[in-house]
């Protein structure tokens, strides 16, 4: 067995990344070096692992003279390895100009949801990515650029709901060793050279700047800064658990417009400390299906300390979220869609955009 295996399989029992239900497996795979090496490495570790294997080749639309063969060599690749095989087309440029997204977001969101509907049609318990731990030195990087907060700066993990990420604690370099060494071919996608993409000026250009100019160890302290986020983020997701039974009052669902209506008792959010509050407010917009923006978020705990009864606050897409004496309530009164109602018309609104 190669140390990359061996290595991977240790990883994998440790962290365990896979759960009882996760019989079958379903890898991504481009055609680039990360992902055909960790569909050899999982065809290599099927045995130790107890799993099947499926491999879905998805083409986002965007290089049509180079797609092709990819997905040529993946078929190939997975019949090879006696893995099921699947290919989806997805049209990344129309999903960016309809939801107004960068053509990396898009892409990222129609790989997913392409990953997720072809697991559930091979059964596949999870699906596995080839992340990489450069791939989290950058994401860390790209983060920091975006303003996240301490959730965002954790990184990825190495298990994610459905999704796992075997490689996460591996260089790129000792992927591109494991290929050289046993000779397999990959692909190498043109985009990743273009530096109209943040994340290729970040690996081409800032990552080795902050290497020759800075520290040499810069990836290494990333990963390590993540790993150590993602640790307190763990107890802080406990705690905003435990806080939100607490909390929350009542829970009611229209459904004629599908929205939520849920009531947070007043004093006891103000009970809690103020990062368990922003975690709590942060938890029921995603809920009710709002924008959980740091600054909807940060005008929603102001509020709740000092706003007076009767106050509310207008956020995207018609959510209100009133403010009473002992409790708030998040709810969209006429359903998901602007409006220029009040939602206490005997007091003047405040407005969040």
């Amino acid at each position: 067995m190669h140390s990359l295996e061996r290595d991977t399989l240790k990883n994998m029992q440790r962290e365990r990344l896979l759960r009882a239900a996760d019989k079958t497996v379903l890898v991504g795979v481009s055609g680039g070096p990360d992902s055909v090496a960790l569909l050899h490495v999982l065809a290599a570790l099927r045995s130790p692992l107890g799993i099947t294997l499926a491999a879905l080749y998805v083409d986002h639309g965007l290089r049509p003279e180079e797609s092709a063969a990819e997905k040529d060599y993946v078929r190939a690749l997975a019949e090879k390895l006696d893995a099921r095989f699947a290919a989806v087309q997805v049209d990344v440029r129309r999903s960016a100009g309809e939801k107004k997204l960068s053509l990396e977001h898009a892409a990222r969101d129609l790989r997913y949801a392409a990953l997720r509907e072809t697991a559930a049609g091979f059964d596949a318990g999870c699906i596995a990515v080839a992340h990489t731990a450069d791939d989290q030195a950058e994401e860390v990087l790209l983060r920091l650029l975006r303003g996240s907060g301490r959730k965002g700066l954790s990184g990825m993990r190495s298990r994610s709901r459905d999704i796992i990420r075997p490689f996460l604690r591996f260089g790129k370099a000792r992927i591109l060793d494991y290929l050289r060494e046993r000779r397999i071919h990959f692909f190498d996608d043109s985009t990743n050279v273009d530096l109209r993409y943040l994340r290729n000026r970040v690996r081409h250009q800032l990552l080795p700047y902050l290497e020759r100019n800075f520290d040499l160890g810069i990836r290494r302290a990333l990963c390590k800064t993540a790993d150590s986020l993602a640790e307190d983020e763990d107890l802080l997701e406990q705690m905003t658990s435990q806080a939100l039974e607490a909390v929350v009052a009542g829970v009611s669902r229209n459904r004629q417009t599908s929205s939520w209506r849920i009531v947070l008792n007043r004093p006891g959010l103000l009970d809690q400390p103020i990062a368990i509050q922003r975690r709590i407010i942060e938890k029921l917009l995603w809920e009710v299906g709002g924008t959980a923006s740091y600054y909807h978020i940060m005008k929603i705990t102001e509020a709740a300390a000092g706003a007076r009864s009767g106050s509310e606050l207008h956020l995207a897409r018609g959510l209100r979220v009133g403010i009473r004496k002992d409790y708030l309530e998040f709810l969209f009164p006429r359903g998901r869609g602007p409006w220029r109602g009040r939602l206490y018309p005997d007091r003047r609104s405040r407005t969040a955009g």
